[in-house]
């Protein structure tokens, strides 16, 4: 079968989503069980991988679900544990006196505070934290959605201490003699520097993409969200989002050059979250005060937004304890400590941690393995903070006791749906080694893609790097799939690889905004099970423009030298700017909105 035929047929599982998700709405309990089916057919059927392999990878994973499942338990437990103490009105409070203005809230919980979140852990720990958080504000569960996918693009090359870049691009490339001869003759010895290379091509793409991805959150926030449905009012903050953005980019890439591919994130947020919260509280380039933006009463939203539990309702919070501000924030502030000290590998701890291991060797006598490490994963951190926290509040028993029976519950709605896609991912990514001799169906998809695109393949490059994080729920994942494909195709149309390698990353990073089992490990920390087609519906457009700039910047980079600054890459991507400085200069103007109004979720949804 040529590769032609092979790249539709491996994107028949990735199509049968975005059919179902997004183009027909089903909700994910629904969806994911027929994307399962599909890819089980094309492996068995077509691929011809043995029915053990196929089983060994469906038990992995649940496997994987079971560790996400219990992260989000955790993240949903804690911030239960501080609905039920009091300790979400103070903290709700505290936004409040920097600036009731719900966009600039959005900006410093999801953009800097996830960002840190972010560079700490990664593997969607954000979205866990940020998230619920959001909601406990007042914000629509669903807005709250769409915004911590929005901000899971720029930080997430980065993230849990630079896995991407320093376990991910190196797994995939550190095994070839090719890659380490071509490191070699480039002076890039010993391979840590290679690394950190790719990690500043990797910093600056994400620098020059990244400046508007606050500003697309807080838009898409107001028109999908808003009282008046109005992209206009979330580009009226545009100067403090931009300022938000280089706040943390520019420390970011500063990292990033002198230190490496561990920190760019972590101490990107940080350094951008006291920046941005001094900045905020001075005033400096905030909407006027007097006219803070504000989303319509709870009892004007769409059912659709909403999940199947509230956080912080306004009647009983008046009930509880008063909680200083100190102590209302000191778990999120454990959270971010620990998730640092167990990540630092300077530091023992995280070996300790990983030396409880639960691990399924050569699943069926094949070569497929699982493990899990309990004791290491967020979950764990969320689960010891909210002990903390039940101390520290001084909680009653029958408090706590409620925190965990919600939590619970909450668990439930999101195990179907995380069951079937964490197995319908592993059998994609495992479908090598059948009798049909094909390779597995992420590199038939990119061999497909590879042969239409031919020199133009610097433009596709991300797009391959979204699909694989798309599909496998992690930036990681996609780079130790596609790393060493991306760097022979830059040999290949000879160019510099290593820029790829670099397109590839930031790709991975952006497919993090679409990743199905991302969308609803979000969705279910609000309880928000069952619309996540339209949550990815809403970040598609960000998601494209992540995809698209980065291509063509990196074609006018490869090409500068034989073709002249002035290509295809770098023609277009002045034009893509051009238009988008054009659309908000006439949204701005009065010019009305753009799109159509969001259309009523169907029954299915419901």
């Amino acid at each position: 079968m040529g590769s032609a035929w092979l790249a539709v047929l491996s994107l028949l599982p990735i199509a049968s989503v975005g059919l179902l998700l997004v183009g027909l709405r089903w909700p994910s309990t629904r969806a994911m069980p027929v994307c399962y089916v599909v890819v089980v057919l094309l492996a068995l059927m077509v691929w011809g991988v043995p029915s053990s392999i196929v089983a060994a990878a469906s038990v992995k994973g649940l496997i994987v679900a079971a560790s996400l499942l219990y992260i989000v338990f955790g993240a949903i437990l804690l911030l239960n544990t501080l609905d039920q103490s009091g300790g979400l009105a103070r903290i709700r409070q505290s936004f409040v006196d920097i600036t009731p203005d719900r966009r600039i809230q959005a900006i410093i919980i999801a953009w800097l505070f996830g960002s840190f979140i972010e560079g700490a852990a990664g593997f969607g720990t954000p979205a866990a934290v940020c998230v619920p958080l959001l909601a406990a504000l007042g914000f629509p569960p669903m807005g709250a959605v769409v915004v911590g996918m929005v901000i899971q693009s720029t930080p997430v090359s980065f993230g849990a201490v630079g896995t991407p870049i320093v376990i991910g691009v190196n797994s995939g490339l550190s095994s070839d003699a090719g890659v380490m001869a071509w490191a070699d003759a480039h002076g890039y010895v010993p391979w840590r520097s290679f690394l950190q290379m790719i990690g500043l091509k990797v910093a600056l793409m994400h620098t020059m993409t990244g400046i508007v991805i606050p500003l697309f959150a807080v838009s898409l926030l107001t028109r999908f969200f808003g009282p008046n449905r109005s992209w206009r009012d979330g580009l009226e903050v545009w100067p403090f989002a931009v300022f938000a953005a280089l706040a943390m980019t520019g420390p970011y890439l500063l990292v990033a050059w002198l230190l490496g591919p561990e920190f760019p994130s972590l101490f990107g947020g940080l350094i951008g979250l006291a920046i941005v919260v001094t900045a905020a509280r001075t005033g400096f380039l905030m909407p006027p005060a007097d006219r803070p933006w504000q989303f319509a009463p709870r009892s004007e939203w769409d059912e659709t937004w909403t999940g199947i539990f509230r956080f912080g309702d306004d009647e009983t919070d008046d009930a509880r304890s008063p909680i200083g501000l100190g102590r209302a924030w000191t778990p999120y502030l454990l959270v971010g400590l620990l998730l640092v000290i167990t990540r630092l590998r300077e530091l023992p701890v995280a070996g300790w941690l990983k030396s409880w291991s639960l691990s399924w060797p050569e699943i069926f006598g094949t070569r497929i393995s699982a493990s899990a490490e309990p004791l290491y994963l967020p979950g764990a951190v969320f689960l010891v903070v909210s002990l903390i926290t039940f101390a520290l509040h001084r909680m009653p028993v029958a408090s706590y006791g409620l925190a965990w029976s919600r939590s619970l519950r909450a668990l439930v709605s999101a195990s179907v749906a995380l069951v079937f896609t964490v197995p319908m991912v592993q059998v994609f990514i495992n479908s090598e080694g059948g009798s049909a001799g094909y390779p597995k169906m992420p590199i038939a998809l990119a061999d497909g893609m590879a042969e239409l695109s031919g020199q133009a393949w610097p433009v596709f490059a991300p797009l391959i790097g979204g699909l694989g994080a798309f599909v496998a729920g992690s930036n990681t994942i996609s780079n130790m799939m596609f790393s060493l494909f991306q760097f022979g195709m830059g040999e290949r149309i000879g160019v510099d690889p290593s820029w790829m390698v670099a397109l590839q990353a930031v790709g991975g990073a952006a497919g993090n905004m679409i990743c199905v089992h991302n969308v609803v490990a979000a969705s279910a920390v609000v309880g928000l099970v069952g619309r996540e087609g339209a949550v990815i519906r809403r970040t598609l457009l960000p998601f494209a423009y992540y995809a698209l700039l980065p291509g063509l910047v990196g074609y006018s980079i490869v090409w500068s030298s034989s073709r002249g600054v002035i290509n295809f890459g770098s023609v277009g991507a002045v034009v893509l700017l051009a238009l988008l400085i054009g659309w908000i200069a006439r949204q701005m103007h009065g010019g009305g909105d753009a799109l159509p109004e969001a259309p009523e979720e169907v029954d299915s949804e419901r």
